[in-house]
């Protein structure tokens, strides 16, 4: 029996994905349920088989989204995770129950034949089904196959019940220590797994998905049908094409299991040098470009031109976590532009940055309907006035590696002589992750530098921002030749005084080495906006009139503030009789949603907001860079507040800002409308007496990008 739905929404309280399914079901074959999710469509189709029931099917959540745009994806919870049963009888745990579901699965989802991809003890079922049932398997890739072949590891070549004193900490794989400490079992078995250094988030993910089952039901799992006989007879059978990933530092089966099954089978061995049981996890861009060249290779380009031949042409990646990068993006273009004038600029970018490139007529590479959502990521990690953004960018790995992939696929079929990234962060990262994937000069920027723990984070928080900073540094130490140009958006005063964390060297002291910097970037020159009071009456507002300008940027994480801002609003009126406000929603905020008062503005959206923000008497913001700079170029008075666990609201820019001698911080947990209306009445009176800001920052970062054309 089976149930086939449509599925395209978030599960509830789950991390967000970077592809969500087209359809997902349930199967039921002898009283046991078993999940399944199709993505995509077209031929053929991949079906990645379950592992251990130590995890669920979101294993495969680095490979799905890429193999979606280009194939069908099936996956199913194995038996004992995930949304699928748990029964509790040892025998149900059979290999051959494993093989009997998968087809079970293709039946439900009408696949007549599959490549099947299979990992650790899912190489067993995957043997199975290709010996016994030839004709619904096109192909199989085994990573880091759990077959009794080859030469098992000293330390796992006892039996399962056996105690034996510690080797390696293999004495914790055994039925007692499950049931006594199964998070102490889960977090050693997982930190072997994942032995490659800086593997923080990776355990993190196995360990929560192995604490969705039970001690008892992994014990059940311990079935032992499937002996070296079994696996060399079933080796032997198969006729379809074999492909072995191997990590040659597998710390789970040791490597001669892989090189094994290749001998066994006759199929293509490629050995992973420093990669441990999970490449697919922790090595996803390789592994992901060996799956497609081995079950559906790229087409062949049609048409190749001479390099003489070739148009000038620059790919630009900008981070749409915030409008900021937009604006100052498109006054660098600008500058290039003015440096060479026949060069072409197209952009991968999504919401909201398409939306000012689309208002110039810039051209947005139609691949840029690909990549996965970002803002809506973040938007779904974000609280009241709160949003953890150390720990939304980790959980965004699967996000951001999609994106990766739509950004290599994009390169490896267009030439382009530059790409530029401003805080395209997957594309820093996996670039330095698979070094050979570089096949153009690449521009680097970001007005930042050092993930910082927030206080309240302790001791786990601290050791996780400085193994982050740590891998970064290992990869531009390893790899200087990846960044062509690095520039930082400001000036080396702009950095915090903080160390990368423990043994690692001060921020200001290694990026001074190794980023130019280009002062900041507004995106426009306030001396073009002219006189302000004849910028004020261009804008509606009159001399006499004392405007405040509320705006919280494009996020509905803004929407608390504004509601406190408004409560203000009768006090300070009270306080400034002139007051005129006007609240600016945003695009993710409905203005009907807000309260409001008699005479205050509540708009949706203000074209040009930052002539507003120029001709304002007083603003009131959040703590983003972009906004506050804008408002200290315009040398207008502000209130800003940092968002609670935003370490770049509440250390990075606070510092730029403090340099700056810029707007005064508020405090949403203490400050509540009393607090900002006596606020506002204080700062709007105050003349500012900020430092000047850079007016020729895109200029600068122009000449430096420039260069490599």
């Amino acid at each position: 029996m089976s149930v086939l739905t449509e599925s395209r929404q978030e599960t509830r309280g789950e991390q967000s994905r970077a592809r969500y399914p087209d359809q997902s079901g349930d199967v039921e074959r002898n009283g046991v349920r078993i999940h399944y999710e199709v993505y995509g469509d077209g031929a053929p189709t991949i079906l990645f088989l379950p592992a251990w029931s130590i995890v669920h099917s979101r294993f495969w959540k680095m490979q799905i989204p890429y193999f979606a745009r280009h194939a069908r994806v099936v996956t199913f919870d194995g038996r004992g995770n995930g949304r699928s049963d748990r029964p509790a009888e040892s025998s149900a745990y059979a290999a051959p129950e494993f093989a009997a579901d998968t087809l079970a699965v293709m039946d439900a989802t009408a696949t007549d034949r599959a490549f099947l991809v299979a990992e650790s003890a899912g190489a067993r079922w995957a043997l199975l089904l290709a010996a016994e049932h030839p004709e619904r398997v096109q192909g199989v890739v085994f990573i880091g196959p759990a077959v009794p072949l080859g030469t098992p590891l000293v330390e796992r070549a006892k039996p399962f019940d056996a105690v034996l004193p510690a080797y390696e900490g293999w004495d914790k794989y055994n039925r007692n220590y499950w049931m006594q400490d199964y998070r102490g079992f889960l977090e050693f078995f997982f930190g072997k797994a994942f032995n490659e250094p800086h593997s923080t988030k990776a355990i993190e993910d196995a360990v929560a998905w192995g604490l969705e089952t039970s001690p008892e039901t992994l014990i059940a799992t311990q079935v032992r049908d499937f002996n070296g006989a079994t696996a060399q007879s079933l080796s032997g059978q198969i006729r379809c094409p074999v492909l072995i990933i191997q990590g040659t530092d597998d710390a789970i089966t040791g490597a001669s299991r892989g090189v094994a099954l290749a001998e066994a089978t006759g199929g293509k061995l490629t050995m992973l040098a420093g990669s441990g049981h999970l490449p697919q996890v922790r090595d996803p861009v390789k592994v992901n470009l060996m799956l497609r060249d081995f079950i559906a290779p790229p087409t062949p380009p049609v048409r190749w031109s001479r390099g003489r031949a070739r148009r000038k042409r620059a790919l630009y990646i900008s981070s749409p976590i915030g409008l900021g990068h937009a604006q100052r993006d498109v006054s660098i273009a600008d500058e290039l532009r003015q440096l060479h004038p026949e060069l072409e600029i197209d952009w991968l970018a999504q919401h909201p940055v398409t939306a000012v490139l689309q208002a110039r007529g810039e051209r947005i590479h139609p691949a840029s309907a690909q990549l996965a959502n970002e803002s809506r990521h973040i938007e779904s990690e974000s609280a009241e006035h709160d949003l953890h953004c150390f720990q939304a960018w980790r959980r965004m790995d699967e996000i951001l590696l999609a994106n990766f992939m739509v950004f290599h696929d994009l390169v490896r079929d267009e030439d382009y002589d530059l790409w530029i990234g401003d805080e395209a962060w997957e594309l820093d990262y996996y670039l330095h992750e698979n070094p050979e994937q570089k096949r153009a000069a690449y521009a680097w920027l970001t007005d930042f530098v050092g993930w910082l723990p927030m206080p309240d984070g302790g001791a786990r928080e601290a050791f996780l921002t400085a193994d982050y900073n740590e891998e970064m540094i290992e990869h531009i130490a390893r790899y200087p030749r990846l960044r062509d140009r690095a520039i930082f958006v400001g000036a080396p005063e702009d950095i915090v005084p903080d160390r990368f964390g423990p043994n690692l060297p001060p921020i200001r002291d290694w990026t001074e080495a190794h980023y130019d910097f280009s002062g900041y970037i507004t995106g426009f020159d306030p001396r073009s906006l002219g006189d302000r009071e004849a910028l004020r009456a261009t804008l509606g507002y009159a001399p006499d009139e004392k405007v405040c300008i509320v705006s919280v940027g494009g996020s509905g994480v803004g929407a608390p503030l504004l509601r406190r801002v408004i409560a203000a609003y009768p006090a300070a009126k009270a306080l400034v009789p002139a007051l005129r406000m006007i609240v600016v929603a945003g695009p993710r905020i409905d203005p009907a949603s807000l309260p409001t008062h008699a005479g205050l503005e509540i708009r949706a959206y203000v074209h040009e907001l930052y002539r507003h923000l120029a001709a304002c008497d007083i603003a009131v913001v959040q703590g983003g860079l972009t906004t506050t700079m804008e408002l200290t170029a315009n040398r207008r008075p502000f209130l800003y507040f940092p968002l609670r666990h935003h370490f770049e609201q509440n250390f990075h820019v606070r510092h730029r800002l403090g340099r700056y001698r810029a707007g005064r911080c508020m405090d949403f947990e203490r400050d509540g409308p009393d607090e900002i209306a006596r606020a506002i009445a204080s700062e709007i009176a105050r003349e500012p007496d900020y430092a000047g800001v850079e007016t020729d920052g895109a200029a600068r970062a122009a000449r430096k990008i420039a260069e490599l054309l």
